[in-house]
């Protein structure tokens, strides 16, 4: 099997008994542990006016981190490009970019709920359209040349350089892929994709398989990101038991975030996929309806987690974004779990993870 990297979800796992400091106050924290502990890089969600991972400002943030810990590489899972002027953006990328020592890990995505696009005053039926032309226009000013663009949504008449200057400093890019359409949208741009796990293992197949079909030469060697929930316990049933806990109010923000229940999406033909996926959301705040979504993650003993870690590597997966940021999880909690992730799984996988925990 291929060496396999790890990152963690550096998320602001809200509670409501702390403000929303404590909570980034806690992100550096993890940041810091994950750091120590060898992950490759510290994965950073967008969302936007609700208590689901209130994390408005992804690059703000990873220049924040980079200050702190700048051997630490930093992703986004991910930003949403259509409520983004396309050149401020590649801007503010070039230039935490050129401040960073550690690698960009860039997912980018279209955004799901419906409130956000409101309150930004965009049509969620030009999502597709302003995604695939704002990242045209990021990738012609990150080149370092000048440029144009004539477009739909924007044009830039009289040529243009970004500044700073491009660094010999790769960027990685990947699409959030939300169905297998989705894939073959990001393979056309020449993006590798960024998957869930809670998909079914035949619909992974089938996304990767569209993606490499359109992608063409630039799928070789290409970094393949999946984004995986993670309890892990002496036991299954320990595991499980903390999943069935802290799952369900998770799963009860989503819906809010959402707007799940009022099914938002169901008038918007771009999003008809997700209007089918978000059906049965409301479900997933039982506990006893997790069965299929802690089978599909890494929540188990070390030994069940490493099974599904071989599963889904089988597919094609090299890179695992570990998330056990769940709403409401004490830090000691989330961060004994991360250490023992780490110590017990990943050198299983990753050389660079063997070598720190020999050192």
């Amino acid at each position: 099997m291929a060496d396999i990297a790890f990152g963690f979800q550096a998320a602001p796992a809200s509670d409501v008994r702390k403000s929303d400091q404590a909570l980034y106050r806690e992100v550096m924290e993890d940041c810091a542990l994950g750091h120590r502990l060898g992950y490759d890089a510290a994965w950073l969600l967008e969302h936007h006016f609700s208590d689901y991972y209130p994390t408005p400002s992804p690059l703000l943030f990873m220049a924040h981190i980079a200050a702190a810990l700048p051997d630490l590489s930093l992703g986004t899972s991910v930003l949403v490009l259509p409520w983004y002027h396309p050149v401020r953006l590649a801007e503010e990328i070039a230039m935490l970019n050129s401040m960073t020592r550690g690698t960009l890990h860039l997912g980018i995505g279209r955004g799901t709920a419906k409130m956000e696009y409101d309150a930004y005053n965009v049509d969620m039926n030009e999502a597709r359209a302003r995604f695939a032309e704002c990242y045209r226009i990021m990738e012609k000013g990150l080149s370092g040349a000048p440029f144009t663009h004539d477009g739909r949504f924007w044009k830039i008449d009289k040529p243009i350089r970004l500044r700073p200057e491009a660094i010999d400093k790769k960027i990685h890019f990947y699409g959030a892929i939300g169905s297998p359409a989705s894939a073959e949208v990001m393979g056309e741009l020449g993006v590798a994709p960024i998957c869930l796990s809670t998909f079914p293992d035949k619909m992974l197949s089938r996304i990767l398989g569209r993606w490499r079909a359109k992608a063409g030469a630039k799928a070789k060697d290409a970094i393949l990101p999946i984004s995986v929930k993670m309890f892990i316990g002496d036991t299954d049933e320990e595991a499980r038991a903390l999943g069935r806990s802290y799952y369900p109010p998770y799963f009860a923000l989503q819906c809010d975030h959402y707007e799940s229940d009022a099914n938002p999406w169901a008038d918007i033909p771009e999003y008809q996929d997700f209007s089918r996926m978000f059906a049965n959301l409301r479900k997933l705040t039982n506990p006893n309806e997790l069965g299929p979504f802690l089978e599909s993650n890494l929540v188990g003993s070390v030994e069940t987690i490493c099974k599904r870690i071989d599963q889904l590597a089988a597919l094609g997966f090299n890179y695992f974004m570990v998330s056990c940021a769940t709403p409401g999880t004490p830090i000691v909690l989330r961060q004994k779990m991360m250490t023992r992730f780490a110590e017990e799984i990943c050198p299983r996988y990753s050389s660079a993870m063997r070598k720190k925990r020999a050192a």
